[in-house]
């Protein structure tokens, strides 16, 4: 038996300690007992406010963080005049305080070492840690290139590092949120509108008759504008059409539940076009005027009829035609919802493409109730030389999938294993802001890329499972402790929202743009760092944009007016899809010049075998991935996940609610964890469902450690998505164990 050269280190081998106060979340959120409380306790303290935006979840809400006398941070509320929260921030935002609060951070660099034959972290100082890795970044360059190093990333550290990146000459990089979220979308959109979807989406919720849901989870991925607007919509008496195997808050709120049989999604939208285009019911002058390939489309979808998808989707004809028209008296106030995280079973692009076609037929793109055309401001980057010109990167590692516009990580994972056809073989990584051990699909394949890669470093504020990996471990202080870039994103209007420090770094922790510099002027990339803060970058953008940084320390947040022209269309008016017909593509000439097909097909896909069933998985409104399982406002909310199991099931095999059971998968995987059941009717009887991000397995996380299951875990077997590689998720299959299979094994 070999040994492995990479073993896992705990990071409590060096003895780390520390303690922090923090408030409950309990009586946070409790009937404004936490805000009677500080009242009550600071009548005659002054409070600071400092302005912010959120980093739990990737929204990035603006808002106001509060610190009392002592320096404090007391509360953290949204920002009023933010598009993006409208002043309310949502449970992960008012908890936020708890990054910062969590005596389980990381507190100072680590550098792997060996002591009595045994590896082990010990304490460094930023000098030796920042030293080492610039050696070592220097001798990958001389001897393999620059584009050996690679970067894994994800939220705001990922900017610095990437201008760092560039300026060194790799272009190696990619982060989940493409490959395994959002990228099967914008690719579908894309190939239809000329439009990516991007984030936020411009649906146009608050004005919609109709939102039609499919696998979207509003209210549970707490996209907060998203929520507050679909709350004014069901106020408006718009109809909610949930398409989801399982009742999900969306699916409770609906009027139209359609409890569909996994996989078998397109086959669904496609019986949709079918009624909208035989009953007539499509939106003929909006169709004749911006789309082509009606015709084509028209004969295509003629075989798919609501009888045709019963037999696949398991919904009644009956169902399938009546949300059809329901949708046809809406339009062109309807959405049918582009969804988030949506790589499932392979052929997501083109799902993604079905949904596009059938806004298209509805006529929703570019007018209210619909989707918007959004417009953001370009913040201006500052001065800095040329990037020079790798060699290789992203693109030809991804390069059998004609469609990907950003970095695959499996693809990366991938080059990273030694093999005698490796084109681009990537010997060195950067991991900061993922988990990637509990966030990509295929552990197994992740941890033998890891054992092969000859240097790693992890930035991260906590001790994550991929931290016990690394060579050197940088502690990444939180949001707000930090500047960070200035935040532009899409919406409606164009918006700026800065992020101010709100306190101190904590421990010996330092801000991302720091250690980007730091790394960055050590190889000896000076001209790209020409500042000796990031306050400085900032301010000049600021200036250029027409405000100030000390404006913007006072008000948070900067509307300004559209140029781009009005938010809909106007009757009759020309417009150019940024398509090579310039019209919305029903019939793609782009897919069939490359062999692919050029309107969505179904194709069936893999069951669960005899004893099991599908791994389904979602998000908890109190959490964000597996990042904030730790957090203790956030923990104190939901500290592990259940197994969601229909009584159909549960009578068969004699379950109970709160019954610990443990999941093996189709190959064999079995969960670490045991995960407690929970019996209920709002899950099909052919799927088992989760919450995603529990189940972690280093204990110095100590409030999220053997708390549920991974069920990434168990996700071994993936579907890639042959137009742009996003990594299928949802055809993994388990079966349920009620006897400990660990019960001689020590966790």
């Amino acid at each position: 038996m070999t040994t492995s050269r990479r073993k896992f280190i705990k990071i409590s081998a060096i003895g780390l300690g520390g303690v922090a106060a923090t408030t409950s979340a309990l009586s946070m959120f409790g009937a404004n007992s936490y805000l009677d409380d500080l009242v009550k306790q600071n009548v005659s303290k002054k409070f600071k406010r400092t302005a912010t935006y959120c980093e739990v979840c990737f929204w990035k809400c603006a808002g106001w963080a509060h610190t009392d006398e002592d320096g404090e941070i007391k509360k953290i509320i949204g920002n009023d005049d933010d598009p993006h929260c409208n002043g309310r921030l949502c449970p992960r935002g008012t908890g936020g305080v708890g990054m910062y609060n969590d005596e389980d951070r990381l507190k100072t660099p680590l550098i792997r070492t060996t002591v009595n034959g045994e590896e082990t972290f010990r304490k460094a100082s930023w000098e030796e840690a920042l030293d080492l890795i610039a050696i070592k970044f220097k001798g990958f360059k001389e001897k393999h290139g620059a584009e050996s190093v690679a970067l894994f990333k994800h939220g705001a550290p990922g900017s610095h590092l990437e201008h760092l990146f560039k300026a060194f000459g790799s272009d190696t990089i990619a982060e989940p949120a493409y490959a395994q979220c959002r990228g099967p979308r914008e690719t579908g959109f894309g190939l239809t509108f000329g439009s990516w979807i991007g984030s936020p989406e411009p649906t146009d919720i608050r004005d919609t008759k109709c939102l039609v849901l499919i696998g979207s989870h509003i209210g549970e991925n707490m996209h907060n504008s998203q929520v507050q607007e679909m709350s004014d919509a069901i106020d408006n008496s718009a109809t909610i059409i949930t398409v989801d195997p399982r009742l999900s808050t969306a699916a409770s709120k609906s009027a139209h539940w359609l409890a569909i049989k996994p996989a078998t999604d397109l086959a669904l939208l496609l019986s949709w076009m079918n009624v909208l285009i035989e009953e007539g019911l499509y939106n003929k002058k909006y169709v004749e005027q911006y789309t082509s390939g009606f015709d084509a489309l028209k004969e295509h979808v003629k075989q798919f009829t609501p009888e045709w998808a019963y037999g696949i989707t398991t919904i009644k004809p009956e169902e399938i035609r009546k949300t059809a028209r329901i949708m046809a008296a809406a339009a062109p106030s309807v959405i049918i919802h582009p969804g988030r995280h949506v790589t499932w079973y392979g052929d997501d692009s083109q799902r993604g493409r079905a949904i596009a076609m059938l806004n298209g037929l509805l006529g929703s793109w570019g007018n209210r109730g619909g989707f918007y055309f959004k417009e953001s401001l370009k913040v201006p980057k500052f001065p800095h030389p040329e990037y020079p010109e790798p060699k290789w990167g992203w693109k030809e590692i991804g390069k059998k999938y004609p469609y990907a516009e950003m970095g695959i990580t499996t693809e990366l994972v991938q080059a990273t294993i030694p093999s005698e056809n490796n084109e681009y073989p990537i010997k060195a990584w950067l991991v900061a802001g993922t988990n990637l051990v509990n966030t990509l699909p295929q552990r197994e394949k992740t941890l033998e890329a890891i054992e092969a890669v000859e240097f790693m470093v992890v930035i991260d504020t906590m001790p994550m499972e991929i931290t016990g990996y690394a060579d050197v471990v940088l502690p990444e202080c939180t949001y707000l402790e930090r500047y960070d870039d200035i935040r532009s994103m899409t919406n409606r209007i164009p918006s700026i929202a800065v992020r101010v420090p709100v306190v101190e770094p904590k421990y010996d922790s330092k801000p991302a743009w720091w250690i980007s510099k730091e790394i960055g002027e050590r190889l000896g990339l000076q001209d790209y760092f020409n500042y000796n803060d990031f306050e400085e970058v900032i301010e000049w953008q600021l200036k250029e944009l027409g405000t100030s940084l000390e404006e913007m320390k006072k008000i948070g947040v900067k509307l300004y007016d559209r140029k781009s022209g009005p938010l809909f269309l106007e009757e009759g008016q020309d417009y150019m899809f940024a398509t090579p017909s310039g019209k919305i593509e029903f019939y793609s000439h782009q897919l069939a010049e490359k062999g692919f097909d050029p309107m969505p097909v179904y194709t069936a896909h893999p069951e669960p075998p005899q004893g099991f069933y599908r791994l389904n998985y979602g998000r908890s409104p109190m959490h964000t991935f597996s990042r904030t399982i730790n957090n203790p406002n956030l923990n104190a909310l939901k500290s592990e996940n259940t197994l969601w199991v229909n009584p159909k099931v549960a009578r068969m095999m004699s379950l109970k609610t709160n019954q610990e059971v443990w999941l093996k998968n189709q190959d064999d995987i079995i969960s670490t964890f045991s995960i407690k059941v929970r019996v209920t009717e709002r899950v099909r009887w052919d799927s088992i469902y989760m919450y995603h991000g529990f189940g972690h397995n280093n204990k110095e996380l100590t409030r999220a450690f053997g708390k549920g299951i991974s069920d990434t875990e168990l996700i071994s077997k993936i579907a890639m998505d042959p137009l742009m590689g996003g990594t299928g998720l949802r055809g993994n299959f388990v079966a349920i164990l009620t006897e400990n299979p660990h019960k001689n094994t020590e966790i």
